[in-house]
């Protein structure tokens, strides 16, 4: 996984580099075949925004987070971004399609 971190606005911290790499590995825990990770983090006024491009074979999921605290929107993203791949992966591995359904019908 190439994991790239950006700042606009923002200077990324040892610390902030840190936090989002240990929530963003949580990504590849469910997926392994994760190729690229492209995050950056801005500060607008008072609102803290977080947004991540992942790239996978045949798609690329993008999730935006804005929130007061710049953690809790790298927080709301890793969910989101969880959910989505975990969402992808289900599609990738649904043994069942094209296949006509079953209703317990013996023949």
């Amino acid at each position: 996984m190439n994991l790239q971190i950006s700042g606009h606005h923002l200077e990324i911290t040892p610390a902030l580099h840190e936090y989002v790499t240990g929530k963003l590995d949580r990504v590849t825990r469910h997926f392994d075949h994760v190729t690229d990770v492209n995050a950056i983090l801005s500060v607008e006024k008072l609102k803290q925004k977080a947004e991540v491009t992942v790239r996978l074979p045949g798609k690329d999921i993008y999730v935006e987070s804005v929130d007061e605290d710049l953690y809790a929107a790298i927080d709301i993203l890793a969910d989101k971004l969880d959910r989505q791949v975990q969402k992808y992966k289900q599609k990738l591995q649904d043994h069942h399609r094209g296949q006509k359904p079953d209703y317990g019908v013996a023949e």
